[in-house]
């Protein structure tokens, strides 16, 4: 494979020159969030895919703002890749470096850093790419494989030499051991030794692949441009390039497809019971994206609703903690009949460039980013509707803008249940100690923001949101809900080696 030149943050950099970057980026409010850890996106059968990776990617930027990678290949030139830190936008809107990205397969993938990382380096960006018996394959892994650390150490000691600290790579290793025929095969051996989420997009010289685990706990959907197929992680990413949606990748699903074969399917897994992500719909997905059929828009519209039936409370407005808890508030202000203001104002232009900000703007905390209307919020009784709440340093800072702006009360609603626990399938997340409700009762949760009054939706109630009427008991199917049950569907084995304790049986 060729990559382009190095020269210094770029290509693949042989370990003696990787570059250390932050583990998170300074953002005062996104500080204080959960965060998706990647997004994946893959075209075949177009001209210049590589293009149309880089818009798909820019669409799947929420999902990942610190790295993004293209592996691309022409049947003259080969496999090219691109690695670059930061945004898409920053980055693959060079005519300079698009152009070393020919031919009409490319796959390609943004990524945060993992939970606890203290940094990372060039040569943990993705795509990976490996070098086989019967050509080169590259891959683009969305989720996080729990029983990686076992599988490492098994590697290691059988010879496999790693070059990045990601868990995504112990699948190319694994491919490179297996003694199937084709890569398709191999990497099906090689997803059979893994646990915990993946939704895998990747390529050959000639195919595109897809691949969900099969508790299809992260998404990946199929779309139709032109005489083209297109993989990525949300819908949204699918509208930017024109493409129809075709379906979701079903879980437990592999799909290869060629430009003059199509779409071929297959299920080469035990099936299981289904555990898609339920924070897709509170938080991590655009509202703009479609997820099983429904308008994410929509979902986090009607949570708002069943937050208010819940949780109802004597107030003069609902305002939104932007952009996330819009629908939520939206929703919520039309089943309380209060009415929707906005209270709170985001700077649209701060993007994420205080990468290594002095003390005195650490300081100014949110108000970076979040001003508050003071001549609507004076004298008011305030609804906050937030979507979690997660170690609650920018929720306490919040509302102090809003009291410092004269309002006469703050109550806050938000639009999913308390977040004590962690997540081990993709998501970055704290570790328990520092999650607020971990260690805190609601009441002591009020106390410590220092708010009139706190509540949350609870399980039940995010389940009819999300379309199961009947609560979360008798939902079918049952979601990943680990974050705020401590319910795990695939038990983090090597978080547990590491001495982290399950919820005890109840």
């Amino acid at each position: 494979m060729r990559d382009e030149p190095s020269t210094g943050t770029e290509g693949h950099l042989p370990a003696s020159r990787d570059i250390d970057f932050p583990a998170h980026p300074f953002d005062p409010v996104d500080d204080d969030k959960l965060r998706e850890e990647c997004g994946v996106f893959g075209v075949v059968g177009l001209a210049d895919a590589a293009n149309f990776v880089a818009l798909g990617l820019h669409a799947l930027q929420h999902r990942g703002q610190e790295a993004g990678g293209i592996v691309c290949h022409h049947p003259v030139e080969g496999f090219n890749s691109a690695r670059r830190f930061g945004y898409v936008r920053d980055n693959f809107t060079k005519a300079s470096l698009m152009e070393t990205l020919p031919g009409p397969l490319a796959i390609g993938h943004v990524r945060y850093s993992t939970a606890g990382s203290k940094g990372a380096a060039i040569r943990d960006v993705q795509p990976f790419f490996g070098e086989f018996s019967m050509g080169g394959a590259a891959i683009a892994h969305n989720g996080n494989i729990t029983n990686a650390d076992a599988l490492r150490k098994e590697l290691i000691e059988r010879g496999s030499i790693f070059q990045s600290s990601s868990d995504s790579e112990c699948i190319i290793h694994l491919m490179a051991r297996s003694l199937q025929r084709n890569i398709p095969e191999r990497m099906e051996d090689a997803l059979r030794r893994v646990e915990g989420a993946f939704s895998v997009v990747a390529m050959t010289r000639t195919k595109l692949i897809g691949v969900r685990d099969p508790m299809g706990v992260r998404p990946l959907v199929l779309g139709k441009v032109g005489d083209g197929w297109v993989l990525s992680s949300e819908t949204c990413a699918l509208d930017i390039i024109g493409a129809e949606l075709v379906r979701e990748i079903a879980p437990g699903e592999m799909v290869v497809i060629t430009a003059e074969d199509g779409v071929e399917s297959h299920f080469p897994f035990r099936k299981r019971p289904s555990k898609f992500c339920v924070f897709e719909h509170v938080y991590f997905s655009r509202p703009d994206s479609i997820i099983g059929g429904q308008s994410v828009y929509e979902t986090r519209r009607q949570i708002g609703v069943e937050l208010a039936r819940e949780n109802p409370v004597d107030a003069d407005l609902v305002c939104a903690v932007p952009d996330s808890g819009t629908p939520a508030a939206i929703g919520y202000s039309q089943e309380s009949g209060i009415p929707f203001a906005m209270g709170i104002i985001r700077n649209q232009y701060m993007g994420r460039t205080f990468i290594e900000p002095t003390e005195q703007i650490r300081n100014m905390g949110v108000r970076l980013k979040l001003n508050v209307n003071r001549a609507l919020i004076a004298g008011k009784r305030v609804i906050l509707v937030d979507d979690s709440v997660v170690r609650g340093t920018t929720s306490r800072k919040i509302k102090e803008m809003i009291l410092d702006a004269g309002a006469a009360e703050v109550h806050f609603r938000i639009a999913s249940p308390p977040t004590a626990w962690p997540c081990f399938y993709g998501v970055d997340t704290p570790q328990r100690e520092k999650l607020l409700a971990a260690t805190m009762s609601e009441e002591e949760m009020t106390q410590h923001l220092q708010v009139d009054s706190l509540k949350f939706i609870s399980l039940d109630g995010l389940y009819r949101a999300v379309g199961e009427a009947t609560g979360r008991d008798n939902a079918c199917p049952q979601y990943c809900d680990a974050c705020f049950s401590g319910d795990y569907p695939v038990r983090p084995a090597d978080m547990i080696a590491k001495g982290f304790e399950l919820k005890a049986a109840e």
